[in-house]
């Protein structure tokens, strides 16, 4: 751990040198350990990919069916067959190759170029032919090209949210740390791909390459599971189940065939014939095209999918691990408070800066109102706190500085004061920068005729710097009561978890005067104000409809732990016996130990990558479908671990490359309503699977029965398919676009080993199905009274017209289309128009003869068929309106 020594002995372990290493050692070091840049693994062959979308039981069914075809001639079958399966497999290499890109967008925070110290000469070297042991020079505007020890810096401010999750930047120093520390409170290290905003300093190279923090993270990534989601699993898994059922009913019915005297042949394209009845070829598509619709709807509401099966998977979310910064807050520092002892309205500006409140022209009518309306030393505490300060905001609105500072220049706008013209007319002459072993700031301003020192800094710090203070607005000398009132206000912010800040004045003489540190005494204290990042307003809500839906929300974050909780219980999150961890806390405890406590554990701080993995792992061993949230570097193996990896929107491009969803808002409801949409598809994909497998079934009880009663086939290979691509196809996808149903998000989460059959959807197909094959076979049985021809015709159109019309029953398991109305659902009542008009198509004179419609098939045949399929469509209603009653 070289945070814990100091730069000498590091310079010493790593056999290097202050003045820089050789110019052969260092190419010596190169040859050995290789280059400083992130190996990448290689990746699976897009022509492989495409060969495995076709393992899948039913695809290969599919597929023999498809080539016996071919073998015997029917050329138009097995051509469809062949096409349906092509354009699946297309569409499932696709989604594959674009979830490919984090460590790509990873290897892209590689810099460019260093500039070292090599020979005691300073260089430029490019940053991949970095070594450890080198000595690398920063300045503001650099990137780091390598982990590293600092050996000296200069108020050196570095940016690393992309491995913390903090967006503030972090003040650097020299010194060795004694404590254990998370990588965020390593303050003597900086790290590959941070950058430098203020400051300058020189460190030697510890770890290059795969050896860096983001070399850890790209190791994790690739370690990192690929998971596939509950649908694919159910699907995957029915798949099978499905397979061997109809492998074995087609063998059945096959046997039985020819040992009744049948034609081998015939009865082995019967066999053929059960397995495309079966399998609902288009369904893959058809799934596809309805996550389709749900990624558009959640594109709406601020959420982009970038892996479709993640819209399913957010309807069966049990567990969110959210970030804090940005997510649940507004990733803003804001003033929140402050407290100034004994301050009310008085005239005692002459008191405290010299001179009178002088009201100028140039100054905005809004700040004379309010100039006005507060008193002296709210006004005093307004001064210190824009003067001494050395953040902007442009006139886009762009922010500059930082954060905290920003913070104050913002309150002093919604108090309407404009700073610029504070600075503009009260000049700064001097000033001593911010120092971490001081923990001050100050500035020399000239107010009017006098020269005025503003100091801002850590309260404490501040405090012990006072001999005086403002009481009632009178300059007195500091007193015990007056300290401990500070003190007490302090720690009452501080236990709020906000950030505090001290200010002071002191009158100096001489406008030449250049400040020292010495000169930072004997102040005059004003006031404190305490700032946050706050919650953002529609997170408390959105908490509380999660935790109603069932779903814990656990926030995980590189902040502090005290902030963090207090974060947490304001919103929510967290409650009375609820733990807060930190990541060596979270190290410290064994797996089952972590499965103990894992339900009572609401916040994780000071997070490391491979704690934020864990913490995924550990929900996911309890069968816990887990989001997680992320948009740094540091969240990428996590997010891509999750069931549903979601990155923000401004976050990295790694981040979103590892995750499945991206939120342009990063907003923590925004996840909330993307469950609501997802828990919609998958109720949605539900109604389109009931309405293709009732259909089905419907088809196969109308053969068996066929084969029982030793009648003609009732349908061709053509027929079959026609139903199964052509007239299903529009149905299904239109069911996949109804409204959300009343209280989809009163309900818990689904079990991710809950059977895509469950919730009443195996009964339904069921009962439809068995409605679907009844009306087929007595239609069949009417035509075949006139000859077997008009019978298989009346069978194909009962059974198709009674799947188009079934789709009106399909749009609810619970209620009649009498009471969903038949137009709440214009794409429902569009698709079975359209369906209707694409059955017309096999009655017109060329059509009829490829789709086995004789002469006889006539307008009586046709009344029938469309009779039976409306009774079908009836008896399908009256059985939901008969188990509602029975309830």
């Amino acid at each position: 751990m070289f945070y814990k020594k100091t730069s000498e002995k590091v310079i010493r372990h790593l056999s290097s040198d202050i003045s820089g290493l050789s110019n052969q050692e260092a190419e010596k070091r190169l040859s050995k350990n290789g280059y400083n840049e992130l190996e990448e693994k290689e990746k699976t062959p897009t022509w492989k990919l495409f060969v495995e979308s076709f393992k899948d039981p039913l695809v290969i069914i599919l597929l023999i069916a498809a080539l016996v075809q071919v073998f015997l001639g029917e050329i138009v079958e097995s051509a469809i067959i062949f096409a349906v399966l092509i354009l699946n497999s297309i569409l499932g290499v696709v989604q594959t190759k674009k979830a490919e890109g984090s460590l790509a967008s990873l290897k892209q925070l590689s810099v460019p170029n260093a500039k070292v110290i090599r020979a005691n000469a300073k260089i430029t070297v490019p940053s991949r032919e970095l070594v450890v042991g080198d000595i690398v020079m920063l300045e503001a505007g650099d990137y780091v090209p390598a982990d590293g020890r600092i050996i000296e810096a200069q108020t050196l401010k570095v940016v690393e949210g992309m491995l913390t999750g903090e967006s503030e930047p972090v003040l650097k120093h020299e010194d060795a740390i004694e404590d254990e520390s998370a990588l965020g409170d390593q303050k003597n290290m900086v790290f590959s791909g941070s950058m430098v905003v203020y400051g300058r300093a020189t460190y030697v190279v510890t770890g290059c390459g795969m050896g860096t923090e983001v070399g850890k993270i790209a190791n994790l990534l690739d370690t990192a599971e690929n998971k596939e989601t509950p649908l694919q699993q159910k699907l995957d898994d029915f798949g099978k189940k499905l397979g061997i059922g109809i492998v074995l009913l087609s063998a059945i019915i096959f046997a039985v065939q020819v040992i009744r005297g049948g034609n081998v042949v015939d009865s082995f394209m019967f066999a053929i014939a059960i397995a495309v009845a079966a399998i609902p070829e288009a369904l893959s598509s058809i799934v596809t095209i309805v996550l389709a619709v749900g990624t558009n709807t959640m594109a709406k509401k601020q959420a982009i999918i970038r892996k479709l099966p993640a819209v399913e998977t957010l309807g069966s979310t049990s567990v969110i691990c959210t970030d804090k910064t940005g997510t649940l807050t507004q990733n803003k520092m804001t003033v929140v408070d402050s407290y100034m002892y004994g301050a009310k309205k008085a005239s005692l500006a002459d008191n405290v800066l010299g001179r009178e409140v002088a009201l100028t022209d140039n100054m905005l009518e809004t700040d004379k109102l309010s100039i006005e309306a507060m008193s002296d030393q709210e006004l005093a505490l307004s001064l210190a706190s824009t003067l001494c300060n050395d953040s902007d905001i442009t006139h886009e609105g762009v922010e500059i500085g930082d954060p905290t500072e920003v913070a104050l220049i913002n309150y002093a706008g919604k108090n309407n004061l404009d700073y610029k013209i504070f600075r503009e007319k009260y000049n700064r002459l001097n000033e001593l920068p911010f120092d971490s072993d001081r923990k001050l700031m100050s500035t020399v301003n000239k107010i009017d005729s006098k020269v005025v020192m503003f100091t801002k800094g850590a309260p404490d710090v501040v405090f012990n710097r006072c001999k005086y203070a403002l009481d009632n607005g009178e300059i007195v000398p500091i007193s015990e009561e007056i300290i401990n009132e500070y003190r007490n206000k302090n720690e009452e912010f501080s236990n709020k978890a906000l950030r505090v800040l001290a200010f002071a004045t002191k009158n100096i003489a001489d406008e030449n005067f250049v400040p020292s540190i010495e000169d930072e005494d004997e102040l005059t204290l004003i006031g404190i104000m305490a700032m946050i990042d706050p919650p953002r307003e529609e997170v408390y809500d959105a908490v509380r409809e999660a935790k109603e839906s069932g779903i814990k929300t656990v926030m995980i974050t590189g902040d502090h732990k005290t902030t963090a909780a207090a974060i947490a219980k304001d919103i929510g999150i967290m409650v009375d016996g609820d733990l807060a961890l930190t990541g060596q806390e979270l190290d410290a405890l064994s797996e089952e130990e972590l499965d103990d406590k894992l339900e009572n554990i609401s916040v994780y701080a000071r997070v490391s990558p491979e704690n934020k993995i864990r913490i995924v792992k550990a929900w996911q061993r309890k069968g816990k479908v887990t989001a997680m949230t992320g948009d740094g570097v540091n969240d990428a193996p996590a997010l891509k671990q999750a069931d549903i990896g979601i990155g923000m929107g401004s976050g990295t491009e790694v981040a979103k490359d590892a995750s499945a969803m991206v939120l342009l808002d990063d907003n923590f409801a925004t996840i909330v309503n993307a469950v609501e949409v997802g828990r919609t598809v998958y109720t949605n994909i539900k109604k389109s699977i009931t309405y293709l497998f009732s259909g089905n079934l419907g088809g196969i009880i109308a053969i068996l029965f066929a084969v029982m009663a030793d009648w003609a086939n009732p349908f061709t290979t053509l027929q079959l398919l026609f139903i199964n691509l052509v007239t299903d196809s529009l149905p299904a996808i239109a069911l996949g676009l109804e409204k959300p149903e009343k209280g989809v998000m009163n309900n818990p989460p689904r079990q991710p080993n809950e059977s895509i059959l469950a919730g009443g959807t195996l009964q339904a197909v069921l009962i439809r199905g068995s409605i679907i094959g009844i009306v087929t076979i007595v239609a069949q049985y009417v035509g075949m009274k006139h000859s077997p021809e008009l019978g298989t015709a009346m069978a194909f159109a009962t059974l198709t017209l009674s799947r188009i019309i079934q789709t009106f029953a399909s749009r609810s398991n619970t209620e009649t289309i009498f009471k969903l109305g038949f137009t709440s659902n214009k794409y429902a009542l569009g698709a079975v128009v359209i369906c209707l008009g694409m059955f017309g198509i096999t009655l017109v004179p060329f059509m009829r003869e490829i789709f086995a419609m004789p002469a006889s098939f006539g307008l009586i045949s046709l009344v029938t068929c469309f009779g039976l399929a409306v009774v079908a469509s009836l008896l399908m209603e009256a059985s939901k309106f008969i188990k509602v009653k029975a309830k």
